[in-house]
């Protein structure tokens, strides 16, 4: 393939419709009781690369200074009512 096409090949993905809106906002933590649990991703454990899954209410990631809210969109898996 040459340059030149190549170049334009890549011009027309950077150029499509999809590149031009902005990510969807994510959505936020459902709402739910005091005894309602959250599960989210946490880093791993130090000496492993196996990602764990922690589920406690709002309150006990409060706790842990975690806004659930805030970080429900990027690590956020499931909720236990």
């Amino acid at each position: 393939m040459s340059h030149k096409t190549l170049a334009l090949a890549l011009g027309m993905i950077m150029a499509s419709p999809a590149a031009a809106y902005p990510a969807p906002v994510p959505p936020e933590a459902p709402a739910g009781t005091p005894d309602t649990r959250y599960c989210m991703r946490v880093d791993p454990i130090t000496g492993s690369l196996i990602e764990t899954v922690q589920c406690w209410t709002r309150a006990e990631w409060a706790d842990q200074g975690v806004d659930v809210d805030r970080e429900w969109a990027k690590e956020g898996v499931r909720v236990i009512a």
